[in-house]
């Protein structure tokens, strides 16, 4: 079986790189369908892009190294490609956009693209024993019914890093990022919650507050939920991706006026519980659980006002150690992967092997939670495609 290009992976980086690809391309998946990552994300309305998308919203060792291809394909690029295929959509939060009817919108878009130019697509399948065979690569493909030799002239990898095992992810990128000499940095699970021992939060699992959390990186202020094994919510999520291992978490969950507001409600009842007077501000659950990690002790009365700024300080710098996070079981997405150093931030082909791509999450390029991993996704696969659509 001959091609020109050769993608191994149906991912949202993977199609997004054929349904721009001029030539014979081949398209090949272990699952047994594609884009099933795209089809589960924001709910089952996929989180396609973000409206604030710059290169400061991603984590790599090279911070500048994700600048050329998010400038070449931008988010209003992807938005004007899903106008033009009439799928609607809706912006949340934090110029976070969805889909309003279904993340299978954008699988089909992606899917009538790559029908369009002739992309021939292998599902259920695995690939082996890759070589480079001069000008060429080769491998194995092994389908359903067939065991395959193929061979490509580009080699595009877009599999995607560790997270979600569940749906096949593995470290295969590395393992061939590797066997042709490129360097693979330390990988770890990102946008995943924290686990505490013991079970520290689990009686007010459930109870959900603004917050705004900080690992060794940015601050991030969004919601926070406790839960029976620690801590999630969009702020923990976005603050793991920042968190190593026996670090702590820095934790904001006062509201902005609640010093004023409690010296307002001394003056007209004092002699309330102070906790009960916290309860306005807090959950009640939430309170009742401080009450063991601060003195919460007296009425309200009896707090002075220095009394109650270390309380608010307390509660703006609550210091948290995890003991872990729910790892790649959970995680959205992984840190880490091929080094940025070995490849070429235009198109995304290795420095030693001009006709070897990586693009997508299997590279040292990671978004933040909103959107803007599927960007990349998008930014890189058309990099790639252009590249080599170029060089025909």
């Amino acid at each position: 079986m001959e091609f020109e290009t050769a993608i191994i992976g149906a991912g949202a980086a993977g199609m997004m790189c054929a349904a721009h690809l001029e030539g014979r391309t081949l398209v090949v998946d272990h699952a047994k369908a594609a884009g099933e990552k795209i089809r589960i994300s924001g709910g089952g309305r996929c989180n396609f892009t973000n409206l604030y998308t710059d290169a400061e919203a991603f984590i790599s060792a090279n911070p500048h190294f994700a600048k050329s291809a998010l400038a070449r394909y931008t988010q209003w690029d992807f938005i004007a490609l899903v106008d033009a295929h009439k799928i609607a959509w809706h912006e949340k939060t934090l110029g976070q956009l969805f889909c309003d009817n279904s993340a299978k919108d954008i699988i089909a878009m992606l899917q009538s693209l790559m029908s369009t130019r002739g992309t021939d697509l292998r599902l259920n399948s695995t690939v082996r024993d890759v070589q480079k065979d001069g000008d060429h690569f080769t491998f194995t493909l092994q389908t359903p019914d067939k065991t395959h030799q193929v061979r490509a002239k580009n080699l595009v990898i877009a599999t995607g890093g560790k997270s979600i095992p569940k749906m096949g992810a593995t470290g295969w990128a590395y393992d061939i990022a590797r066997q042709f000499g490129l360097p693979v940095t330390d990988i770890r699970p990102a946008l995943v919650p924290f686990t505490f021992a013991e079970g520290r939060f689990a009686e007010i699992s459930g109870v959900a507050v603004p917050s705004r959390v900080r690992a060794d990186g940015p601050a991030f202020e969004e919601a926070l939920l406790f839960t029976h094994r620690g801590l999630s919510g969009p702020a923990i999520l976005q603050a793991s991706s920042y968190w190593t291992e026996g670090a702590t978490i820095t934790v904001d969950i006062a509201p902005p006026d609640m010093y004023e507001a409690l010296r307002t409600q001394r003056q007209d009842t004092g002699r309330r519980n102070f906790t009960t007077e916290l309860s306005r501000h807090l959950p009640a659950r939430l309170v009742d659980h401080l009450s063991g990690v601060f003195d919460l002790g007296g009425n309200l009365a009896d707090w002075s006002d220095a009394r109650l700024g270390a309380l608010i300080d307390n509660l703006r710098q609550w210091e948290l150690l995890p003991n872990g996070t729910e790892g790649y079981r959970t995680a959205e997405v992984t840190v880490g992967g091929v080094d940025t150093d070995a490849l070429n931030a235009r198109t995304m082909a290795a420095k030693n092997h001009p006709n070897l791509y990586f693009i997508g999450e299997a590279v040292d390029v990671t978004g933040w939670l909103g959107g803007y991993n599927f960007q990349w996704a998008w930014s890189s696969g058309m990099a790639a495609a252009q590249t080599m659509n170029e060089a025909r």
